[in-house]
């Protein structure tokens, strides 16, 4: 659930079109992928087509898909396998986002109402299974397995990555160590995942093929971070989704690690107290201290640590348009503000 917040006192400009412009090398292809989403979507049977359809519309900005085919186009030629896992990876990952909603007790997100909240838990539930299977489904349409067992055992990491952050909810001690395998497997992994599903159905040598995914795997760690930031500073008319669901779950994120390992065992108490009452007042008390302990500038430094990393695993490819997005995208994911 989300807590209880202040309201903003300034107003943040989103950019929709910024990310758009990034993706201009692949804008046809990941047109077709949009396209493609929308049919296998369609359903006779007029509520699930009508659930379906705005399951559609929750999944934002084609993230994933996108770095399958920019990864594709960098070292090759994107291909119809390419399209058709493009939209593969963008099912899972909406069935993701259906489940966090229910996992998180979130309204909002990409300014639409949650399933959940519009429907009920039940149908949250059945329609995350639905586009799972579905996108298992096409998966095994293509000639070979490699795509439908990557992105097997990808899934199965990031559901490892949500069963460790609902055991470690309200573990006040959590360590640094925990959080980054939590979130190296619960958002990195499918990251990572297409990457690799790029470059090798593009013919990429092992090596490059295993570059291109750590690229992947880093772009994720420092997305989720930047997640984990607006989770806190965020603006939920600006990022259209429930803000405080973090902190509402009691979820203790990179900011909240750095603060708590700077506090004597008084002030762990104090915070510790701020956590477990999460009234407007508190989470602005809260973020206060956050801001002058340092501790959001440190999560901001340690993930453009990762974007850094993510680059440098880029320099052994040709210069191309679809190069030049690769490393502009890596800078948007930390200085997004949806």
């Amino acid at each position: 659930m989300s807590i209880a917040r202040p309201m903003p006192s300034t107003t943040n400009e989103t950019r929709p079109s910024l990310l758009a412009s990034l993706l201009a090398p692949i804008e046809q292809e990941l047109a077709a992928v949009s396209q493609r989403l929308q049919t296998e979507l369609r359903h006779p049977d007029p509520f699930i087509d009508e659930l379906a359809q705005h399951s559609f519309r929750l999944g934002g900005k084609r993230l994933r898909p996108a770095l399958l085919l920019l990864t594709a186009q960098a070292v090759g030629e994107v291909n119809d396998s390419h399209r058709v896992l493009a939209a593969v990876v963008e099912m899972i990952h909406t069935a993701t986002l259906v489940h966090d909603d229910v996992l998180d007790e979130a309204d909002i997100r990409r300014h639409e109402s949650t399933v959940n909240a519009r429907w009920n838990n039940q149908t949250s539930v059945l329609l995350g299974d639905y586009l799972f299977t579905h996108a298992f489904y096409l998966a095994s349409t293509l000639e070979t397995t490699f795509g439908c067992r990557a992105i097997g055992r990808a899934t199965n990491i990031v559901c490892e990555g949500e069963l460790k952050q609902t055991a470690a909810s309200g573990n006040f001690a959590l360590g640094r160590e925990t959080y980054f395998e939590i979130i190296e497997a619960k958002t990195a992994a499918l990251c990572a995942c297409c990457c690799q599903l790029g470059a090798h159905y593009s013919g990429a040598s092992g090596r490059v093929t295993e570059s291109l995914k750590s690229y992947g795997n880093h772009l994720g760690i420092a997305f989720q971070i930047a997640d984990d930031l607006l989770d806190l500073e965020g603006e939920e008319h600006v990022t259209g989704k429930s803000l405080g669901t973090d902190l509402g779950n009691r979820k203790m994120t990179l900011p909240l690690i750095h603060l708590r390992d700077q506090l004597n065992q008084d002030q762990q108490q104090q915070l510790c107290q701020l956590i477990e009452q999460p009234t407007a007042d508190n989470f602005a008390k809260l973020l206060d201290w956050l801001n002058e302990s340092g501790s959001l500038q440190h999560a901001r430094t340690v993930a453009e640590d990762h974007i850094d990393r993510a680059v440098a695993q880029l320099t052994d490819l040709p210069t191309t348009p679809a190069l030049k997005a690769m490393q502009q995208i890596a800078q948007f994911v930390t200085r997004r503000n949806h």
